[in-house]
């Protein structure tokens, strides 16, 4: 049962992930924040808000069946793999410097759903 799980939470947190990197993308094209009617016009013609509405979508599909089959005790703490991913994304994508600090956090996290999915 928790060998299904775990590919599951992966490829969700690779969504949800995926969806917050598109929104950030879509972001960065939206150029600076004015109270105009052209800057409203062209968010809603920015592209990454579509994509990273397709990627929350399949998150959230994925989401409402892990939430269906599996304990929520286990399923919730796994959907922190996403921080993960995306502590991955900022430095891959974005060049973001992430500090030994931040790593040490992330292997407590990789660390506590580890012993989370053991039987």
């Amino acid at each position: 049962m928790w060998w299904k799980l775990i590919p599951l939470s992966l490829v969700q947190s690779v969504f949800l992930c995926g969806g917050q990197i598109l929104l950030k993308l879509g972001l960065l094209k939206s150029g600076p924040f004015s109270w105009s009617w052209p800057w409203f016009r062209a968010q809603l013609t920015n592209w990454w808000y579509l994509l990273c509405g397709i990627s929350f979508g399949i998150a959230t599909v994925l989401w409402l069946y892990i939430l269906k089959n599996f304990p929520f005790s286990i399923a919730y703490p796994l959907s922190c793999i996403s921080y993960v991913f995306g502590a991955i994304a900022a430095m891959l994508i974005f060049h973001e410097h992430i500090s030994l600090v931040q790593w040490v956090g992330i292997f407590l996290i990789m660390t506590g759903c580890a012993l989370l999915v053991k039987p």
